[in-house]
């Protein structure tokens, strides 16, 4: 059966590459340190899948039909999307798909109660093209991105995404393969894209939220993640921490609901609190 090795969670915001020269010079340290750091991980676990789950960014699905999540099955991904290419300053990049385990994720939580649209074309922004960069820089990684939505409301609640991540992590345990898989949830951390905080960082909130993500209890997650906190973080933008709450009902089938925090720079002129965690497995 398939084994999940690991589950994390990290910022993907553009500034990382598009514009980390307008910061200063200790902050582009961190974030790069904490990057590569994450990458130094992923070289050990040597992964032979990534499960991604992250904010669609209205990329793929028009504002007023936005599923709570659509799993990607197409055997081959592309980006970034070309209206991207030179904000993000990424290189185009292939990724490929995993068409059979993509689809028993849709499958087989439909079965348990929880039903996923799914798409075998989705574009790319930073949503995938700053993590995939830094942390798997030859794309040598079998890729199933779940595009989801953390910002229109109705949105999902911190519950069900904690039994998203409950059920994929199952599914995976049950997938017939020896594959080596890991969750990784992007998105944050304070951040409120073209709105009144654009230019602020809400340090309060992120280390909060991190602080959340090491303690383990699931329950104060479910209890404490409403959508007015996440608010407090930034209109638009500390949503998508959810996504970090899928990573973390995964990690605690696979064993282990404590993060451990790998950085955190808040960066005004990266107009986004940069950090990731992530849940080692035994």
């Amino acid at each position: 059966m398939a084994r999940i090795v690991a589950t994390l969670g990290v910022a993907h915001a553009p500034g990382v590459t598009g514009w980390i020269d307008k910061a200063p010079q200790h902050e582009q340290d961190g974030v790069l340190a904490g990057y590569t750091r994450f990458r130094e991980l992923m070289d050990e676990l040597r992964p032979d899948v990534v499960i991604g789950v992250a904010n669609d960014h209205l990329l793929n699905f028009p504002l007023d039909n936005i599923p709570d999540f659509c799993v990607g099955i197409g055997e081959q991904w592309n980006g970034p999307a070309p209206w991207f290419r030179d904000w993000l300053n990424v290189p185009d990049y292939t990724v490929r798909g995993h068409r059979d385990m993509a689809r028993a994720l849709v499958r087989e939580s439909a079965k348990a109660g929880i039903n996923h649209a799914f798409a075998d074309k989705l574009l790319f922004d930073d949503n995938w093209s700053v993590p995939l960069k830094f942390l798997f820089p030859r794309y040598d990684v079998r890729f199933i991105p779940i595009h989801m939505n953390p910002i229109v409301p109705p949105i999902p609640s911190a519950a069900h995404c904690y039994a998203v991540g409950e059920t994929l992590a199952r599914i995976v345990q049950a997938f017939p393969s020896d594959e080596r898989v890991v969750v990784m949830g992007t998105g944050g951390l304070s951040h409120d894209p073209g709105g009144k905080d654009y230019f602020t960082v809400h340090e309060d909130f992120d280390r909060w939220f991190l602080e959340l993500m090491e303690s383990g209890d699931a329950e104060r997650v479910r209890r404490e993640l409403t959508f007015d906190k996440m608010l407090t973080g930034g209109d638009g933008g500390a949503g998508e921490l959810l996504a970090w709450v899928v990573a973390m009902g995964a990690a605690s089938v696979a064993g282990n609901t404590r993060a451990q925090t790998v950085f955190y720079v808040p960066s005004v002129p990266m107009r986004c609190g940069m950090g990731g965690c992530y849940w080692p497995q035994a």
